[in-house]
């Protein structure tokens, strides 16, 4: 007699996946902070700034005023009075590093604008335009890089005068080269994506594609570069001050008190140690950041 094989069971639906099961999607944005996060260096470097960014905007509010002088005092060392010391002038040292913070955070964070406004918008436009008209503005960057930045910082130091706000600005217009070849390279590797063929067959102009579509599109390098570029122009803020062509008396930098130390550091060290010590923090922080801010936004990296 024939028997009929029992057939097994059909396997039962699985179940769709709840809400809670699926695993969320993130942006790049959200990857990159999630990165950073992870980064202690970088996390300590962007606290500390913040941290010091903070305390020279309201400490001199609160501390004694870098103007004061005590001729009988002089120069001291560290005490209960003077947490950080003395100048020869008997000028609290810890009020000076304060106020000093401001006028070189302020060349940085100026500065750094400036060189951003210009590199960004220059190497955007070479990049999009591209032929004759790329080639010409390039040699213009390069003939730019054969000339001495720093002379040429000097030279408008000397024909416009001495004037802080003049600083910021010279400072920027030498500090935008690089930015400018930058954010060209990105362009030229974009430029040819769909979304901006898109934007040209839909009629948009060349501003409305370079400003609205390309520069939002290669802001990650722009902003590794700025964070990197910051204490660069700080740098030469303290090179120019040190040379004697930066802030003028009473105001003061940290470049400038580092200035006043060196000349009298076999004497009085904390004149030196101290605003090198802050000067020194500050430079390190930000490039642990932007060294953290490039790794973060880097794309291969998200693909781990």
């Amino acid at each position: 007699m024939n028997t009929v094989e029992a057939t097994p069971p059909a396997p039962a639906p699985m179940a769709p996946a709840t809400p809670t099961e699926v695993e969320a999607g993130h942006s790049l944005w959200a990857g990159a902070w999630h990165r950073l996060r992870q980064n202690r260096l970088a996390v300590f470097g962007g606290i500390t700034v913040i941290v010091l960014a903070l305390l020279c905007a309201i400490g001199p509010v609160f501390a004694q005023s870098y103007e004061d002088q005590n001729l009988d005092l002089g120069a001291v060392g560290p005490r209960a009075a003077h947490w950080l010391g003395t100048d020869t002038l008997g000028r609290d040292l810890f009020a000076r590093l304060l106020y000093g913070g401001r006028i070189s955070l302020m060349v940085g964070l100026v500065a750094t604008f400036v060189a951003l406004v210009i590199g960004v918008s220059y190497g955007a436009i070479a990049g999009y335009a591209g032929g004759k008209i790329d080639a010409a503005m390039m040699r213009i960057v390069d003939i730019l890089y054969a000339l001495p930045f720093t002379i040429f910082v000097i030279l408008l130091m000397v024909f416009f005068g001495r004037n802080i706000f003049l600083l910021f600005f010279a400072i920027g217009a030498v500090e935008w080269l690089t930015m400018a070849r930058i954010v060209r390279g990105q362009v030229l590797s974009i430029k040819r994506m769909e979304y901006i063929e898109a934007a040209r067959a839909l009629g948009f102009g060349r501003r409305r594609i370079i400003f609205r579509h390309v520069i939002p599109n290669v802001l990650g390098p722009i902003i590794v570069y700025t964070t990197l570029t910051i204490p660069s122009v700080m740098l030469l803020e303290a090179f120019l001050s040190f040379l004697g062509l930066g802030v003028q008396p009473p105001m003061s930098s940290w470049g400038a008190l580092i200035k006043d130390g060196a000349d009298k550091m076999e004497e009085f060290w904390w004149l030196l140690v101290f605003p090198g010590g802050i000067f020194s923090l500050t430079l390190f922080s930000l490039n642990f950041l932007g060294d953290g801010l490039r790794d973060a936004l880097d794309v291969r990296s998200s693909k781990d």
